[in-house]
């Protein structure tokens, strides 16, 4: 098993293989005790954000972490992977920016 920011590492590296976009690593150790990072990238369509969550699935799982929950695969707007201490969101530009995790988790250090 690797630590949590190697696993966003990989996260980041599978989401650029599929074109994810303004791909973000938080570092949120501390600052919450629901994860210690979140990788946030936005996709263009429904079919690209299922195309990204798979990709971070299958490299994830090439390393042992397994995905925990998933939400959101079906409506393709926002998709949330569970890892654990590992939080991916994948949306799509609209509820990115309605949303603003990016804003709201603005203590956190980017990585």
């Amino acid at each position: 098993m690797i630590n949590t920011l190697e696993a966003a590492k990989i996260a980041r590296e599978a989401l650029e293989d599929k074109k994810g976009e303004d791909i973000k690593v938080l570092d949120i150790k501390g600052l919450s005790n629901i994860a210690d990072c979140f990788v946030i990238a936005s996709g263009n369509n429904p079919n690209q954000l299922r195309a990204m969550a798979d990709e971070v699935e299958e490299k994830l799982f090439k390393e042992g972490y397994k995905l925990h929950h998933s939400e959101g695969y079906t409506g393709g707007t926002w998709i949330l992977l569970d890892f654990g201490n590992l939080l991916i969101h994948l949306f799509n530009k609209s509820e990115r920016e309605f949303y603003s995790l990016d804003r709201v988790w603005g203590d956190a250090k980017e990585m």
